[in-house]
């Protein structure tokens, strides 16, 4: 599988971050490779420009402090849980250090380290993000969470590189048979390059496709024949909408029935503003999946 050597992961103190951290771990000791917990915690000051806004000095004075109180919290909560992950038994420990090693893979070992920084969570975890070579994001713990995610999309609008949105639960594991969504987006087209190394490790591979998730591109047939360029054999499936009409849903059902234990998809093939109004395959598959999902746009 090609070198991934600095693994990404956000925190917040959200109940989803336990997960995360032990699947993460879990991917440092698969790749001998550097886990960095990040958590960006809120710059209480930023509720500042409110007192322009008709609220009186007290009342910004009081959100300040509130908001202060809620980020010492968060800050806490996920460094215990960071901690406690790391102090958990295993056959191949994770070292905590305070930077990422340098050296080649094969001289490697599985290492981890946390930082918490203050700022603005969208921008810190994006730059961060530029010089990691996988993300991994804990799943949203609400559906108001993937609207107001600041890492989830710093890191899909402004990275530029591949992410994985953990699920709640631990997976068993990650890869071996793994499903593609295709639309013939260029959004998919990265999608299905970043994961290249992980389908030629997979035992199966599967590409999911639909008249009503089908864009202007190639199609699934095209995919198949790309995929056998490398090496990887394939075949092409089509999934349905259910009866209420979800794609997103369909696509979920589909990677069900194949026992697929990654999703691989292109991630907002229409506009973010748009999905974020009116709904869209790529937030229903954040929320409702049970499996890791890989997007990349």
């Amino acid at each position: 599988m090609g070198d991934i050597a600095a693994i990404l992961l956000p925190l917040n103190g959200a109940s989803t971050d336990e997960a995360a951290i032990e699947m993460g771990l879990g991917l440092a000791r698969r790749f001998s490779a550097h886990l960095q917990a990040l958590h960006v915690a809120t710059d209480s000051r930023e509720v500042a420009p409110l007192a322009g806004e008709g609220l009186s000095g007290a009342m910004v004075e009081e959100m300040m402090s509130v908001a202060e109180r809620e980020s010492v919290r968060r800050t806490s909560r996920a460094r215990v849980l960071f901690d406690a992950a790391l102090s958990e038994p295993n056959e191949t420990p994770v070292v905590l250090v305070d930077r990422l090693p340098h050296g080649p893979a094969a001289g490697r070992s599985a290492t981890a380290g946390f930082r918490s920084v203050i700022g603005r969570e969208h921008e810190l975890v994006a730059h961060a993000a530029r010089l990691s070579d996988l993300i991994l994001i804990p799943h949203p713990d609400s559906d108001d969470a993937i609207s107001s995610s600041e890492a989830l999309h710093g890191v899909l609008f402004d990275s530029g590189r591949p992410v994985i949105i953990a699920p709640k639960v631990v997976p068993a594991s990650i890869g071996r048979r793994i499903c593609v969504a295709w639309n013939g987006t260029a959004e998919s087209a990265s999608a299905v390059f970043s994961a290249l190394p992980w389908m030629e490790q997979a035992e199966a591979v599967q590409v999911l496709y639909s008249d009503d998730y089908q864009r202007r591109g190639p199609e699934a047939a095209e995919l198949v024949n790309y995929l056998a360029g490398h090496g990887i054999t394939a075949t092409a499936a089509a999934f349905f909408k259910p009866k209420d009409g979800r794609v997103g849903a369909g696509l979920l059902a589909a990677t069900t029935a194949f026992d697929a234990d990654l999703l691989v998809m292109g991630a907002y093939s229409h506009s973010r503003l748009r999905q974020l109004i009116m709904g869209g395959v790529t937030r229903y598959v954040i929320g409702n999946a049970t499996l890791p999902v890989l997007m990349a746009r």
